[in-house]
C-alpha cells in the first residue's frame, strides 16, 4: 500500500509521521487490499486539520477532522476512516452473501 503524508503550510515532523504510521495498522487489520492512503495536514489559525483519502478496491473513502491538537485530529481522522472502511466491507460482504443465497435458491 502506498502511504503519503504531506503538510500544507506546516512541516511534517518525524513525530507526526510516526504517529500516523502507528495508526495505519488499524486500517490494514480490517482490509489487506488497500491501495493507497494520502493524508494532508494543515493549520488554520488555531484549528489543526487532517484530510485523508483512502483508496480501496472498488471505492475511494474520504474523511477530514479538525481539532485543537494535530495528534488529536490524526486520531479522529483514523477513527472516521476505520468506521467508513468497516461499513464498506460489510456492504460488500452482504452483497456477496445475497448473491450466493439467490444462486442456491433459484439455481
Amino acid at each position: 500500500m502506498q502511504f503519503q503524508l504531506s503538510g500544507q503550510q506546516i512541516e511534517v515532523t518525524p513525530a507526526l509521521r510516526d504517529h500516523a504510521t502507528a495508526k495505519l495498522d488499524r486500517l490494514t487489520r480490517l482490509d489487506d487490499k488497500l491501495k493507497s492512503l494520502a493524508i494532508v495536514l494543515s493549520v488554520d489559525k488555531l484549528q489543526h486539520r487532517a484530510d485523508g483519502t483512502l483508496g480501496v478496491v472498488g471505492a475511494t473513502l474520504h474523511a477530514e477532522a479538525t481539532e485543537a491538537d494535530m495528534y488529536a485530529s490524526i486520531d479522529v481522522l483514523f477513527d472516521k476512516l476505520v468506521a467508513q472502511l468497516r461499513k464498506y466491507r460489510e456492504k460488500v460482504a452482504d452483497k456477496h452473501q445475497r448473491e450466493t443465497r439467490d444462486e442456491r435458491q433459484y439455481g
